[in-house]
């Protein structure tokens, strides 16, 4: 098992689809999950430490996990299979608990909680970038994130 980080929600286009992109730590390759409307923006949420007024699922479930004394030691993104991820939940008493990634990862989030890929997760669906080409990836996101859409306007003389 390789930790994880969560980069980021993003939306793929044309089709509108978000992703949850994550990165082997210590590694080079990132693993682009594609999850539902509902997880992005409970993923995003807690990312930003954002407290929705009212608790969202995965808050509820993070208070139900306090009150009963579990605690979660690690999310586990274990198998791809026909296109589809799979995830546990492993607790500390040991039980382990199969989970949508998606909702593993927001878990995870909310919790502190560690994200593990499996080797053969990130052999199947990893996308390797090196160090060198992250770089110029992440001076592209600063550009993306400075422009509007009037900078490519064009003027007519």
């Amino acid at each position: 098992m390789n930790e994880l980080d969560v980069v980021g929600v993003r939306v793929e286009m044309p089709s509108n689809q978000p992703i949850v992109l994550l990165r082997e730590v210590g590694g080079d390759r990132y693993l682009p999950i594609w999850i539902g409307p509902g997880e992005a923006t409970a993923i995003a949420f807690a990312q930003q430490g954002m407290t929705p007024a009212r608790p969202l699922t995965h808050d509820l479930f993070k208070d139900v996990l306090e009150a009963v004394g579990q605690e979660l030691t690690a999310v586990r993104i274990t198998d791809l299979r026909e296109g589809v991820f799979y995830a546990e939940l492993a607790f500390a008493s040991g039980v382990e608990v199969s989970a949508r990634p998606s909702d593993a990862i927001a878990l995870a989030l909310r919790t502190g909680t560690p994200i593990f890929g499996s080797d053969g997760v990130l052999d199947d669906a990893g996308i390797a970038i090196p160090d060198e080409q992250e770089d110029e990836v992440e001076k592209f996101r600063e550009f993306l994130d400075q422009i509007s859409p009037e900078d490519f306007g064009t003027s007519s003389q």
